[in-house]
């Protein structure tokens, strides 16, 4: 039963971080034609081994820059993220994560976020659009199809892209901590940013010297937003490389590891 309640009741931050976080952008506006400098690029996939309490491996996850995209509205990173359990909780519960985000190369703030969930054949696709000046329209498809508009900060980043914002900013130890704005399934959310320290993190690809993030995300009422801690460790280095992730649940905890690099 224990199994079953993670698989049904966690927040979809948790596992695609789009599980797990988001962040504004905090530098100033660039200019109409450059690209913010990000360190990541078209062609990077980064491929986590994931963990669950008792689980060494409970499943697999993959966040890819799959190309830089040029539009009538500029350009934009499209971005993805997939994740499913391994061949032994696939047994007791069928489930597939993809989620996509298109990332504006100049302001790093995303224009669209699509999730789509298997859970066991339940089917589910949520859609948001975001419009500009905090609206953003919201759908959610399944046997049918529910609509509605919320509003949110501006400056509101959606579970996948943030990821990617979190790699582009300058975070080093004892800088003041910063509170993100959060859209995640229609619902709006604050995200309490704060730069532990630096750390040494075992991953696939060596040991490597990462700063320490812990993020606490609450609702609009300032309430816990299903975790207990959420932890970060991106690498210290030019590449800024999401090294390993930490959730608190009630039912234990998740860990995704970077398992290797390709890009």
């Amino acid at each position: 039963m224990a199994r079953r309640q993670f698989m049904t009741r966690r927040p979809p931050m948790l596992l695609l971080p789009a599980l797990v976080l988001a962040l504004a952008v905090t530098a100033g506006a660039p200019s109409a034609q450059a690209d913010r400098p990000v360190p990541f690029k078209a062609g990077e996939v980064l491929t986590y081994d994931v963990s669950w309490t008792t689980f060494l491996t409970a499943g697999s996850m993959t966040m890819s820059v799959k190309e830089r995209q040029v539009g009538a509205g500029g350009a934009r990173y499209y971005l993805v993220a997939e994740g499913a359990p391994s061949s032994t909780l696939r047994k007791l519960y069928a489930l597939y994560y993809k989620a996509e985000s298109m990332l504006d190369t100049r302001t790093l703030r995303p224009t669209v976020s699509t999730m789509y969930s298997d859970e066991n054949g339940r089917k589910r696709h949520k859609i948001s659009t975001f419009r500009g000046n905090g609206r953003v329209d919201y759908e959610v498809r399944t046997a049918s199809v529910s609509k509605s508009t919320v509003t949110v900060d501006p400056t509101a980043q959606d579970a996948l892209s943030v990821i990617y914002v979190l790699r582009a900013l300058p975070l080093a130890p004892g800088q003041r901590p910063f509170v993100v704005p959060v859209v995640d399934s229609g619902k709006s959310y604050s995200m309490r940013v704060t730069v532990a320290g630096r750390e040494s993190v075992k991953t696939g690809i060596g040991t490597l010297p990462a700063v320490k993030l812990t993020l606490a995300v609450t609702n609009v009422n300032d309430r816990a937003a299903g975790t207990d801690t959420l932890t970060l460790w991106m690498s210290d280095d030019a590449r800024r490389l999401p090294l390993k992730v930490q959730a608190g649940l009630a039912v234990g905890s998740v860990q995704l590891t970077l398992a290797r690099v390709t890009g």
